[in-house]
């Protein structure tokens, strides 16, 4: 669905866009020309709407006003679709916004509280910008501070929050022109914002947001230009000291904290004795989230940048620090790393070791150990991390589970945030899903060793163009390669307009001249990642699969693996029909097609257990997880099968094919010929197993889970399936994609 119209064309007498004015306009920034339709992705339109508030920052309250009439004529209508792409675009300009009047932020705040009364996810998203107005109205800029401290990682000190950009590129899934587009913009823009110039922009904001026209803004940039790193950090941690205070306070907190900062800034610019010139509202840039570009080479490229960031943040859990051994002295720490486990037969007190006299005599030496942990205290580490999951995960459901469902703990508990951005298609995803899957399984098996960070996974799909047109084969379509976001942009209209569109355009920028000046001044691409970091904070998560795989060869164990999206089953020398095709009967040669044996449990909405069992001749089978209607939206396997049935005519003997499908929630398929099966996982080519003999494939189980259960059937003499802590903890292992709504009913 795309965007409302009157988000970019408003009637009202002191605001109207025009479409073809801002494409001249963005043509004279960036130096190139672009095709109309081209210019008309709805992502480069919202793009230009912000980019508008960098040009004119007095036009930031008349776009606000606009915005606030916009979003109460779609509350008082039967516009609900357009409430939640006018809040972000309302939150975005209010972010960014050079300074906004108390009535505004009073009437904003209304509105927030008046959907409440809205189902999800309408009432989630309104409450959480309720708390933000209240406090934005509060302390003005609070929003641009926090952004900006948490995305640069200003603050030093333990106690405050850091978060953490990896953006992995695959370099086989994504061509050469893309990779070094954004390889460019985000070094360009990590060059020109540099610490010490972040710290003046939130300086600088904190007092314009908050004063207005009544201080000189220009003048106290041209202060904080002329004065050293020390200097301004020292004016910074003047201006967070400001904004602390008035957070703690309830009453009057408004006008103390203007009188804060207004004592701030005359400290700025009390040395200064240049002429004050006349006052205006001044233009104050959004630094770019810092982002860590990482080409994904290796399977466990995810792993380790994930714990060199718990590195970083220095950040232990105390609970978990109470078990950890004393350090040792400086110059037994190298081999304290680097020592290896072994079992330590002393209770390990102190005064229980042997005197001074009795080594000698033995010559014994105490070397270096771990004591063994107990059971209890793996469980203590597991049952902390039970808040990590999504309570409605922990029953079976056929319903696909959307939305913030965590409570973040309060206080000393807040972890850093880690956002994963994944740049391409379903292949991607599924590599993204093993490689979440390997990690969930290294956590489960030491909890000691947990990660201390708050996961978040964003997606950017990449259609990217195929060079070889000589090729027979049908080239595969956005809708084809990009399910798993397509489904994302059904159930999320303003994903679809802002992140699905980009799937052409952004193949298209890359290759297109650029200038140096263009990287730092209009980054478009860092630009649309950074409001989709900023925003999307709704997760809809998808269920992984497992597949165990059985070989024809006995001398080989069982295989293993997981998928997201498609699972392709291929006969021996049997040519597969494209799923796309297979929707009316045809008639096929006689020899084409196998038989095999499928056993499966139904996927019912009452969850109720009924197993179904058949034999039939194919030429292959699909399996797909993502509906391809959103009438289907069920958490289950859709199963396609291109049966071939034979039937004896006058003429002779002939053979047709038609489409058989088949909803279940876990299925085992097994050859009853000789020919063996070839598997495909997630469309990747460079995921396939052949000479298979059988498959099984059921919903993952979360590695946690799997090894408390295993646990506790040890213990357990009276047959029960789940005793102890595996009855609350996370069954299913999903995987949570962030947008910017969730699922939009």
């Amino acid at each position: 669905m795309p965007p409302p119209a009157h988000l970019w064309t408003t009637q009202g007498p002191r605001l109207t866009w025009s479409i073809r004015k801002c494409k001249r306009s963005y043509e004279d920034w960036m130096g190139i020309n672009l095709t109309m339709d081209l210019f008309m992705c709805p992502g480069m339109l919202r793009w230009t709407l912000h980019k508008s508030l960098d040009r004119n920052p007095n036009s930031c309250s008349i776009m606000v006003s606009v915005l606030i009439k916009e979003l109460e004529k779609a509350e008082r209508g039967d516009n609900k679709h357009y409430i939640i792409p006018l809040l972000h675009t309302l939150m975005y300009t209010i972010t960014k916004a050079a300074y906004i009047s108390d009535e505004l932020y009073e009437r904003v705040y209304v509105f927030c509280k008046k959907i409440l009364t809205l189902p999800k996810p309408y009432c989630t998203i309104g409450l959480d910008y309720a708390h933000r107005m209240k406090t934005e109205r509060r302390i003005p800029g609070f929003s641009y501070q926090k952004m900006v401290i948490s995305e640069q990682n200003l603050r030093r000190d333990v106690s405050q929050l850091q978060d953490k950009v990896l953006l992995f590129l695959d370099p086989h899934l994504i061509s050469e022109s893309v990779c070094n587009t954004l390889l460019r913009e985000t070094q360009a823009s990590q060059i020109t914002q540099t610490p010490t110039s972040c710290m003046k922009c939130v300086i600088t904001h904190s007092i314009q947001a908050t004063m207005g026209k009544d201080v000189d803004i220009g003048l106290l940039q041209q202060v904080l230009q002329g004065q050293t790193t020390e200097e301004v950090e020292l004016w910074f941690q003047e201006v967070l000291s400001a904004v602390e205070q008035s957070e703690q306070e309830s009453a009057g907190g408004s006008k103390r904290h203007c009188e804060r900062l207004r004592e701030v800034y005359r400290k700025i610019i009390c040395s200064s004795k240049e002429e004050v010139p006349m006052r205006k509202l001044q233009r104050i840039p959004l630094p770019e989230p810092e982002i860590s570009v990482h080409l994904w080479t290796d399977e466990d490229q995810l792993w380790k940048e994930l714990i060199l960031f718990t590195r970083e943040t220095q950040i232990a859990d105390a609970d978990v620090d109470t078990f950890r051994i004393p350090e040792l002295p400086s110059d037994t720490e190298t081999s304290e790393q680097n020592r290896v486990s072994v079992w330590s037969n002393d209770s390990g007190i102190e005064r229980d070791l042997p005197s001074q006299e009795e080594k000698e005599q033995t010559k014994l030496q105490r070397k270096p150990c771990i004591k063994k942990r107990g059971l209890d205290m793996d469980s203590t580490v597991l049952l902390q991390n039970l808040t990590k999951a999504p309570r409605g995960s922990r029953t079976g459901t056929l319903q696909r589970l959307s939305g913030l469902s965590t409570e973040v703990p309060p206080g000393p508990d807040k972890l850093p945030t880690a956002r994963v951005v994944i740049f391409g298609d379903d292949r991607a995803l599924g590599r993204l899903a093993k490689a979440f899957y390997a990690f969930r399984k290294r956590e489960a098996r030491r909890p000691h060793r947990t990660l201390k960070a708050n996961l978040q996974f964003y997606c950017i799909p990449i259609q990217e163009e195929v060079s070889d047109t000589s090729s027979e084969e049908e080239v595969p379509t956005m809708n084809e390669t990009c399910e798993l976001s397509g489904y994302l942009g059904r159930v999320d209209p303003w994903y679809n307009s802002n992140i699905n569109t980009l799937g052409d355009l952004i193949p298209k920028l890359s290759i297109m001249p650029c200038s140096a000046k263009e990287m730092t001044s209009d980054p478009f691409i860092l630009d649309v990642t950074s409001y989709y970091l900023r925003f999307g904070l709704q997760p809809v998560y998808f269920q992984i699969y497992s597949v165990k795989i059985h070989f024809r060869d006995i001398s080989l164990e069982p295989a293993e693996d997981v998928f997201l999206t498609e699972l392709k089953v291929e006969i021996q020398d049997c040519p597969f029909t494209k799923l796309s095709t297979m929707t009316r009967k045809k008639t096929v040669t006689d020899g084409r097609g196998a038989g095999i044996q499928v056993h499966y449990k139904k996927a019912l909405a009452s969850n109720r257990e009924k197993e179904g069992s058949l034999v039939l001749r194919t030429a292959g089978a699909v399996i797909k997880t993502i509906p391809q209607r959103e009438s289907e939206d069920l958490v289950c396997l859709n199963v396609y099968f291109d049966e071939v049935t034979r039937s004896t005519h006058i003429s002779g003997r002939s053979a047709s094919s038609k489409m058989n499908a088949l909803r279940a929630s876990s299925i085992q398929m097994r050859s009853l010929e000789l020919r063996t099966l070839t598997l495909q996982l997630d469309k990747d080519s460079q995921r396939v197993y052949t000479n298979v003999s059988s498959l099984e494939v059921s919903p993952c189980q979360e590695p946690g889970y799997s090894l408390q259960k295993m646990r506790a059937s040890r213990t357990q003499r009276d047959g029960t399936e789940e005793a102890g802590l595996s009855s609350y903890m996370t069954k299913s292992l999903l995987l949570p994609i962030n947008t910017f709504a969730g699922i939009v009913q």
